[in-house]
């Protein structure tokens, strides 16, 4: 019935709505003699936040820039929807130009989260790929807008989803888990290398993502596992009204998981809208722009299927199977130890907020038949969850490693199946011990890849220097001795080194 009310609601501002904007474009009207006055500037721009504040916003467009793809060069780009199904279609964003005919950029596939913003959010990441790389990514619909008759969609779906997505780009791509997803991508991998898929990506990075939870606990994690499932399914899940297409689907609906969001920072929304009200009296137009351009996005919302939210909330964060080794697809075991031939990346931001540092990480613990030479961890000091793939930060500093890590392992490893140790792939239960020590190892590992060297003084930097050309051959020895049985039973030699 919530759904109901709020349609209702939402139905019953629109007269005021347009009030508001007739009343806005009168008031602010350039032949109007009265438009620089306080009062009627105020008038104006209060009418503006009350249309911006009670609209429905719909899927933004992508509205992407021509890449620069060499200097002075910038190609056209055409958004082609290549493969179509029932919850989500898999775009390619075709660039043309003379130039790209003899280059042969590495194929980037985006996993957009489907978590509530649409794959949009992701514009600046993709339009920052571009220039280099063939983008691709899975552009997920709103669940109340998919017929009935198309069936449910969860966790086992999306997994499916995305192995058919990789098999319809092709050989060598490079997948870039963003978020939520990464559980799922992994997932998705495992199955594949399993399988001897001869479409097994090149490279999988993980942005951000709650691939263990119980590391860095945050406030939605706690969230998560804070009620019951069936609480959730009380209080959270409702039915989508008749005005939509998909009517009487059980879903997850867009505007309480904007309620969410928005109740983490509700000071910092409540003072940006101040900020909007002020800006339009004094009629400062880029500080306006940059508002609207980031909660145009930001307000742009829809819904989930009921099934695919309550497994994930399940899955990834109440249970957390995925790290305890028990996750099954299909009736099969996911087994991140069976992936070998896929070099893997992991990105965090210190000020992540959303996935706390060393959910992300937590990969290399799980993928330990992948040579430690084929992988690579990002530590950025100084952004939060969006920062991690939007922005400057993003730009200037994760993005050329990303570039490299693809440049570097542009096809899947040549890594023999007898090499395979099918006994790690997890950690182990109520082992917070083992699981801190391997993340302490991995950090040592790893240390001359990560970002926060860059605030480290010159010493530091010449000391990491040093130590980089031994660095593989530690690697090695460090993962042969954090296999499950030495996690449980641990070596007593080893503790008095």
């Amino acid at each position: 019935m919530l759904y109901y009310a709020y349609e209702m609601m939402r139905q019953m501002v629109v007269p005021y709505r347009a009030m508001a904007i007739w009343g806005r474009d009168a008031l602010h009207n350039e032949h109007n003699p009265m438009r620089d006055n306080i009062f009627v500037s105020s008038m104006s721009a209060f009418c503006d936040v009350f249309e911006s504040s009670t609209r429905t916003y719909t899927k933004p467009e992508w509205n992407l820039e021509k890449p620069e793809i060499a200097q002075g060069e910038c190609a056209t780009i055409k958004i082609k929807n290549i493969l179509t199904k029932p919850f989500c279609d898999l775009l390619h964003f075709k660039r043309k130009h003379k130039i790209l005919e003899t280059r042969h950029d590495p194929k980037v596939l985006v996993i957009a989260p489907m978590s509530g913003h649409y794959a949009t959010l992701l514009r600046g990441t993709v339009q920052d790929l571009m220039p280099e790389h063939d983008v691709y990514i899975t552009d997920w619909r709103d669940a109340r807008i998919v017929p009935l008759a198309s069936g449910k969609f969860g966790i086992d779906d999306f997994i499916a989803y995305l192995i058919e997505f990789i098999e319809h780009i092709g050989e060598n791509v490079h997948i870039v888990a963003v978020c939520q997803p990464g559980p799922l991508a992994l997932a998705a991998v495992s199955i594949m290398s399993e399988d001897n898929n001869k479409y097994v990506p090149a490279t999988m990075t993980f942005m951000g993502s709650p691939i263990d939870p119980r590391k860095s606990p945050t406030v939605p994690n706690e969230l998560a596992t804070s009620k019951p499932i069936e609480w959730f399914e009380k209080n959270v899940i409702n039915t989508v009204p008749m005005t939509y297409s998909g009517m009487f689907r059980r879903v997850y609906p867009g505007f309480l998981q904007l309620t969410g969001f928005m109740s983490m920072n509700m000071d910092r929304h409540y003072k940006a809208q101040m900020d909007l009200f002020h800006n339009l009296v004094s009629d400062d137009g880029d500080s306006v722009d940059k508002h609207r351009k980031f909660y145009d996005e930001y307000l742009s919302v829809m819904d989930l299927t009921a099934e695919f939210y309550l497994e994930t909330i399940e899955t990834v964060f109440q249970k957390t199977l995925l790290p305890k080794g028990k996750m099954i697809w299909k009736g099969r075991f996911v087994k991140p130890q069976m992936i070998t031939r896929t070099a893997l990346m992991t990105v965090e931001g210190k000020k992540d907020d959303i996935s706390g540092v060393g959910q992300t990480r937590a990969a290399h613990a799980l993928c330990t038949n992948i040579p430690v030479e084929h992988k690579s961890m990002v530590l950025h000091p100084t952004v939060g969850h969006y920062g991690v793939f939007n922005g400057s930060k993003w730009r200037m500093d994760i993005l050329p490693r990303l570039a490299e890590f693809f440049r570097k392992h542009p096809t899947p490893l040549s890594v023999s199946d007898t090499e395979r140790d099918i006994t790690g792939g997890h950690i182990p239960e109520n082992d917070k011990k083992s699981v801190s020590d391997i993340d302490k190892n991995l950090q040592n590992i790893f240390k001359t890849d990560t970002l926060a060297l860059a605030s480290a003084n010159d010493s530091d930097k010449q000391e990491a220097a040093k130590t980089k050309t031994n660095i593989n051959t530690k690697a090695k020895k460090v993962l042969s001795k954090t296999t499950p049985t030495d996690l449980k039973k641990p070596n007593k030699s080893a503790k008095k080194k």
